[in-house]
């Protein structure tokens, strides 16, 4: 199913949060959403969960349009912050949601059994959301995000708090979801992780979407023999060319290189590359 919003507007009050935002979610890729913050990214992600009306604007699913209970009902949405029921255990809390979607109770209870299993979870079933760490909640939150099988999944900042190992379990499920049909929109900070598993980006900044710029210059690291890490120089070239020529240059002087290479990815260039201010 492919998700489709043009010129999506919402205002409170004299506050615009989204000005015009265009995005196109298809089934089978991930999508990574990149702003500073205050864009209007968690707005925007908001709306396409049919948790926010639009104050302008479309959405539409297969070329038809939606109506926000549509949007739940085929949307996975997953927050920054847990923020429910965290008195309730792990596994009453998936049990709850499936239940809300309709699910019938064993039913709801061995889908919440192999999403636990999913996210590493299965020891902490019985312990109240509450007293699980950070990055357990986070976790958690995935695991709800899926409970009714979406066909689109939204993420906010989904790898915040989550120590290395379940970022990389995170970054292995998204793309999972994907080869199986799913079309997965991913917020976040984190650019050097979302580089390595998004298939496009939509840039978001004063409440307006754009594609990625073009970097304007690269940022690269030299070390030279006997410096440490930390005293490594970092240089920007206008382009892989430029930068090729200066290494060519270094090393014809007899300069001991010992590492030459990109301090960003491309998606990190095109960030900074934003007309946006620091927020």
């Amino acid at each position: 199913m492919t998700l489709v919003a043009k010129g999506l507007a919402r205002t409170f009050k004299r506050h615009v949060a989204v000005a015009e935002a265009d995005i196109t979610l298809a089934p089978g890729q991930i999508t990574g959403l990149v702003g500073p913050n205050g864009a209007g990214k968690t707005t925007l992600l908001l709306m396409l969960a049919g948790l926010l009306l639009p104050s302008g604007g479309t959405i539409r699913m297969d070329g038809e349009a939606v109506d926000p209970v549509r949007l739940r009902e085929r949307v996975g949405w997953m927050p920054d912050v847990f923020g429910t029921w965290e008195s309730l255990t792990a596994e009453e809390i998936l049990v709850a949601f499936g239940r809300l979607y309709g699910q019938r109770a064993a039913q709801a209870r061995q889908r919440a059994a192999r999403l636990l299993a999913g996210v590493h979870l299965t020891e902490f079933a019985d312990r109240p959301a509450q007293e699980l760490s950070r990055g357990q909640k986070q976790r958690l939150g995935f695991a709800r995000a899926l409970v009714h099988e979406p066909q689109v999944l939204l993420l906010d900042e989904p790898a915040s708090g989550m120590d290395p190992r379940s970022r990389f379990e995170l970054r292995d499920s998204l793309r999972a979801l994907a080869d199986s049909g799913c079309a997965v929109l991913v917020s976040s900070h984190i650019l050097t992780e979302l580089a390595e598993m998004v298939d496009h980006v939509v840039m978001m900044s004063a409440g307006r979407t754009a594609p990625p710029p073009a970097a304007v210059t690269t940022t690269w690291r030299i070390r030279l023999l006997g410096q440490a890490v930390g005293a490594s120089t970092y240089l920007t070239f206008a382009d892989d060319d430029e930068a090729a020529q200066y290494l060519a240059r270094t090393v014809g002087s007899g300069a001991p290189v010992l590492e030459f290479a990109r301090a960003t990815n491309a998606l990190e260039d095109s960030y900074f590359a934003l007309e946006a201010d620091r927020t």
